[in-house]
Order: structure tokens, then sequence, then C-alpha cells
């Protein structure tokens, strides 16, 4: 598990997915030449992207003289110089305003591909001859973590804008969907330790673990289909996500430009969470909190997630006795105005699916690949 993979997985895990990353550059731009996408809150330019991987890459690694501390790292200590001239102005993306991110003046796509090859042999050459503890690693499975997060926006932005992906670059981990009957299972009134345990790399807002109490309740084990969820639109007339129409033939969901026959059995995908929650509402059930969710995920044999991500009851908040890593923009800035979702879905790298992950976005986000299941 790359959580705590030693120095010889890293480097596998960091060369695959900077391939990811490449083959779907290509493919955006084999798409749009230009590489211009219309602005909005949720996207990023896909060179500015490409570059703040590399950035993020070098900043933590080679530029970093405090790296041998982890997560206990100075974040503010001075940096070396940057092989990319000018590369802090253009793609830190704490200092650098979302809406600036159209019109700055960024490297050609060769010259940005050639600073990340640069950079990784960097890190890759630092990592042969450093030691093998947690906190020594940690930056490497950050920086992992985080070109496995930047892949899989890419991929949501891809189906957003309807732009054509190869599907071993869109699938994060090729899961199949299982088709047969929904069930339940009761999950058991317990207390519960909520957060990362083990031993090995931890985002900070999955500790400190902690003790919950949990009351007894009936939990889905797979998230809500849409079998489950087209009658709910069928009855109510609620708005149906933009990636869904019904057609002559029935209904048809729209996957990266193309628009093909729904299969009932899938998880219903692209719902906010407003969607979630109605749907409970009409059925008389309820959203997991995250505490139920992480508990399911590791108690229940017969739970089945990674899917779709998964919207919670849970708003994203710190843990008692949280505090923030070197990274310190990963989680707290967010605290407040997100909501959790667990789980993992097909756009996300198998390096990053673990059952105490703690995704969060705004509510109203129909572009994630998210959908739920419910609770009685």
């Amino acid at each position: 598990m790359s959580r705590q993979a030693g120095a010889e997985t890293l480097e596998l895990a960091l060369r695959s997915t900077r391939a990811r990353t490449l083959g779907i550059f290509d493919a955006w731009q084999l798409a749009k030449p230009d590489l211009c996408i219309p602005y909005a809150p949720e996207f990023n330019p896909p060179l500015w992207e490409l570059g703040h991987v590399g950035w993020f890459q070098e900043w933590w690694i080679a530029r970093n003289c405090h790296r041998d501390a982890g997560a206990r790292c100075d974040p503010d200590h001075p940096r070396l110089d940057s092989r990319l001239a000018g590369a802090d102005a253009l793609f830190d993306s704490s200092k650098v305003a979302h809406t600036d991110r159209w019109s700055l003046p960024l490297p050609s796509p060769d010259a940005t591909r050639a600073y990340l090859a640069e950079v990784l042999e960097d890190s890759l050459r630092i990592l042969k001859t450093s030691a093998s503890s947690d906190d020594t690693l940690y930056f490497w499975r950050l920086v992992l973590f985080h070109e496995a997060m930047h892949c899989e926006a890419a991929v949501f932005m891809a189906q957003a804008l309807g732009i054509a992906l190869p599907a071993h670059l869109a699938d994060g981990h090729l899961p199949q969907t299982p088709a047969g009957a929904v069930d339940t299972h009761h999950l058991p009134s317990q207390a519960w330790q909520l957060g990362y345990t083990d031993a090995g790399f931890a985002f900070d807002n999955e500790l400190p673990s902690h003790t919950v109490e949990l009351a007894g309740c009936e939990i889905d084990t797979r998230a809500v289909s849409w079998g489950r969820y087209l009658p709910f639109l069928e009855a109510t007339g609620h708005t149906p996500p933009r990636h869904l129409r019904q057609s002559p033939s029935g209904w048809e969901v729209q996957r990266f430009g193309q628009w093909m026959p729904i299969k009932l059995h899938h998880p219903a995908i692209h719902l906010t969470c407003q969607d979630a929650e109605a749907w409970c509402a009409w059925t008389g059930r309820r959203l997991p909190t995250e505490a139920e969710w992480e508990c399911a995920a590791l108690t229940l044999p017969e739970f089945d997630w990674g899917r779709v991500w998964e919207w919670t009851a849970s708003p994203f908040v710190p843990y008692v006795g949280f505090e923030a890593h070197a990274y310190r923009d990963y989680s707290e800035p967010w605290f407040g105005t997100r909501r959790v979702l667990r789980g993992g879905s097909s756009a996300t790298a198998q390096e990053m699916l673990h059952p105490r992950y703690r995704n969060f976005f705004t509510p109203e986000r129909a572009d994630v690949f998210a959908g739920f299941r419910s609770v009685l």
C-alpha cells in the first residue's frame, strides 16, 4: 500500500502516475491544440495544471531543505532555486489567484514537459539516498498522492467538457460494477476509532484518531444505482444531472462526450449533495455519517466501495486536536465550507483508495464522479 511504500515502490508509482499525467495532457492537447478552456471555478487550464504538478514536486522535495522532518517540516523556510525561472510566480497555488491562471505567461508545453522530467529525475535521485523512515519518505508519498489527485481532476474536467480520453487513462483502477439485488446490512452500535490509526502516511485531516459512539443502523451495501435513482426523478420531476437525458429509447448517460444507454445496476453519478439528500427524503432514508461509512467499510465484508465518491452527512471539519501538516493549504482553509465524501471513483488512482481517506467538495458540485449510499 502506498501509504507505507518504500523507495522502490514509490519510484514505480511516481513513474506510473507521471505517465498517466502526460497521457491525459496528450489527450487534452489532441482535442484542444491551443489548450484554451472556458473559465470555471472548478477548472484549471490544462497547461497550468501540468506545470503545477512539477512545481509542487520540486517545492516539497528537491527545493525543500527540511524534507527529512516530514509533516513537521517548516513550510516557510527559504527554498533552493527552482530549475524553472519564475516558477513560484506561475505555479504556487497558494499565491497565484485562481482567476489569474488563465492569463499567465506560461512556458510552452514542450518546456513544461522538460521541466517535469528534470524534476522527477531529481526527486528519484534524492530518494535513492534517503532513509526509509515515515518522516523521510513523507514528501514522496505526499507528492505521489497530489499528482494522482490532479490526474483525477483532469478526468473530471474532460468529462465536463466532453473531451475524449482513452479508457486506461480515464479509469484509475478499473472497477467492475456487480449486478444483482441491492441489500442492506446491519451496522451494530459500537465505539468506533475514527481516523487514521496505522503506521505510514496520513493526511492531516485524518488525524488525530479518536473514539466516536455509533448507534446501530441499516446501511446499503453499495452506492445507490440508477435503477433506484431514476424512479425518484420520474416521480418528482427533480432536475436530472447534466450527463443524463431521456431519449425515445430510454435513459442515456454521457461519458466523455458520447451518449450511451444507461446501465441500471451502475451507481448514479454526477449528483450533488442536494440531489442525494432529496432522494433520501423521498425514500425516508438518510445519508450515512462519515463515521458510519468508515466503520462499515472496515467491518462489513459485504460493503462495496470505490466506484463513485459518496456524499456523507458530515461537514468537513477538523477532528478535535487537529494540527496542520507542512502543506498547510491542503485542509485548513476549507474547513466548514465543504462536505465529506468517502470511497473513490472509477477515475481514482489505486494508490489513493483508502477507507479512512476524507475527500471534500462544496455540496453543489456536480462535475465530481460522486453518488451516495443510504442509511435507515
